[in-house]
């Protein structure tokens, strides 16, 4: 493609993403095709020869597409937002045509200067205290742009371990480093993002799951306890992450009673996630929810959350950058520069040494919608959470399970577990909205995030609309264990069930371990009964032993009891009675 063809096609695609986005309603919201799909349309082999641009977009158009899940569909209530928007999208297109590699100053001087004005920017607009801002003088220090939260809270981990060894070898100088590990343990709560036990098994150290209080909420005199309690045992606390926002619930772990904990500790980082509500404390209002955040080693949130920053962009900002890099400085010959003692280099503040200019898709955001119009789409996202929680609230057979602060609301019909897990089952399979679940409060509830950035009062009384249409074919018909919504037994239709997180028995067993934790990634998964084996062909019934009752397996038949004792008595008894 010469810059002529590229000149012609670029503005098509230009047109084929305005109409994209402008169709997104008219789409399903999820894909409906079966596992393996792509790999049965397209050839085994890549091309000898060039091809025709306008097969392979005929190819986007029948292949890809229909394999799409649209996250930027108005009907996409899933996860916290992806955020997207048309001067963020151009950013990175003229990123990628840059095509620049900025792991120094000197890869690219512009690359380095825009990340740290831009991250002193949006740190100062948080609200983060001084210290965290590069530009305050005598600061030590200042924030980077990662891919992810996940490395956000890796990167800090490693900077925090390495703190926590050079503590302990002070005693013992000549023990490497190894000797140590097994004497380091974290700690963060139940409502953690998974990455966190990631984190830790990648760099070899123990994590404590803590219990989080009624509210979601992380207390001080937990983590106080839990560390006491493993110094008795000869270890020492390094690590705590906690969460503002978490994914299962938006609960806020109590960092004005963590914060004093963690001090009190000879060599402990306090470490602090707000993926998705960081991006909010840019409103005035909402400051408050990260009250106890001077406090913090660290802090990360996603603009690709809820700033209208597209995929990747993390922001990561630390007190002391030298204790970050420390952990990471490797310096070869080859990637010294003259100005090294004056600028920074990013690749001392992260895991990979190539790094994209992802300032760049911040800059265009911010400064196109100005910080007015970033807190209008906060505002109105929280506006409309608060919407559909007045609607829930007002039928009696569901109840809303969390603090509604910003744009999610977990809720649940009352009564067993069991009919909200096919209550969504059957809203994901007819396409027309999609939710996850995830444990709030140890009841399996439905999360309803608001996503879309032009979100209006109709996309929620639509969204509201299928959900009570789907319990009312629920509670005015009676369940027998052939209707409910589950993998069936033949593995070609048990893939049209893909978005019900449908699994078999033993892979349901290995996600209840005490440390999986409820971070909406990691389903909240229904068992069944059959399980699929690879041998069998694609319409084989799988033989397997269960146990059953008047024909049907045991599961089925209290599934069926549970929820048609649920329909029959709800409009005679209230709510509450009926929660117990």
């Amino acid at each position: 493609m010469d810059l002529e063809e590229f000149r012609v096609r670029g503005k098509e695609m230009v047109d084929y993403i305005c109409e994209y986005m402008n169709s997104l309603n008219k789409k399903r919201v999820t894909a409906d095709v079966e596992p393996c799909y792509l790999r049965n349309l397209l050839p085994s082999e890549a091309p000898e020869e060039p091809e025709d641009w306008d097969k392979i977009m005929d190819d986007v158009n029948s292949k890809i597409m229909p394999g799409v899940t649209h996250w930027q569909h108005p009907r996409f209530h899933a996860y916290f937002p992806s955020g997207n928007s048309y001067p963020s999208i151009l950013g990175d297109m003229l990123s990628d045509a840059i095509g620049c590699i900025g792991f120094s100053w000197a890869a690219s001087p512009a690359c380095t200067e825009l990340e740290t004005i831009v991250m002193d920017w949006f740190g100062k607009a948080i609200g983060l205290p001084t210290d965290f801002i590069t530009s305050t003088r005598g600061s030590r220090g200042g924030g980077v742009i990662q891919s992810s939260a996940s490395e956000c809270v890796l990167v800090s981990m490693l900077a925090a371990r390495n703190q926590a060894i050079k503590y302990l070898k002070k005693n013992n100088p000549h023990k490497d480093d190894i000797f140590f590990l097994p004497k380091l343990v974290a700690y963060c709560s139940k409502e953690a993002h998974s990455c966190v036990e990631k984190a830790a098994m990648i760099l070899l150290v123990k994590l404590r799951v803590l219990e989080p209080d009624e509210n979601g909420s992380l207390r001080g005199e937990t983590l106080r306890k839990a560390m006491k309690d493993d110094e008795v045992l000869g270890l020492l606390p390094f690590f705590v992450s906690t969460t503002l926002g978490s994914t299962a619930s938006c609960s806020f772990d109590n960092l004005p009673e963590i914060g004093p904990v963690c001090k009190k500790q000879p060599s402990t980082w306090l470490h602090v996630d707000g993926a998705y509500a960081g991006n909010s404390f840019i409103c005035p209002e909402l400051k408050y929810l990260m009250d106890g955040i001077e406090y913090a080693d660290s802090f990360n949130t996603n603009p690709n959350k809820w700033l209208l920053v597209n995929f990747d962009c993390s922001c990561l900002w630390v007190r002391d950058r030298m204790r970050l890099t420390g952990a990471l400085v490797v310096d070869p010959l080859y990637l010294q520069h003259a100005n090294s003692d004056e600028t920074i280099d990013y690749r001392h503040w992260g895991i990979p040494l190539s790094r994209r200019f992802r300032s760049l898709k911040m800059w265009f955001v911010i400064r196109k919608y100005g910080l007015s119009g970033l807190q209008k789409y906060i505002r109105n996202h929280i506006r409309l959470a608060k919407y559909f929680e007045s609607l829930v609230k007002k039928d009696n057979r569901f109840e809303v399970v969390n603090d509604v602060k910003l744009g999610l609301v977990c809720f649940r019909l009352y009564g067993p577990d069991a009919v909200n897990r096919n209550l969504l089952a059957k809203i994901n399979v007819s396409g027309k909205l999609h939710m996850i679940p995830s444990m709030v409060k140890g009841k399996y509830i439905i999360r309803f995030c608001v996503v879309a950035e032009n979100a209006v009062d109709a996309d929620i009384e639509y969204a509201w609309s299928v959900v009570t249409t789907h319990a009312d074919e629920m509670m005015t018909k009676p369940v027998t264990p052939d209707a409910i919504v589950r993998a069936p037994l033949t593995r070609q239709k048990s893939r049209r069930f893909s978005f019900t997180r449908s699994v078999s028995r033993e892979i349901y067993k290995r996600t209840m371990s005490k440390s999986n934790l409820h971070d909406g990634a990691t389903p909240i998964l229904i068992p069944d009964d059959e399980t699929d084996s690879p041998n069998n062909e694609e319409e084989q019934v799988v033989d397997v032993e269960v146990t059953t009752t008047n024909g049907y397996p045991d599961d089925d038949e209290v599934f069926a009891k549970d929820f048609n004792d649920f329909s029959i008595t709800e409009s005679k008894i209230t709510p509450k009675e009926l929660a117990l």
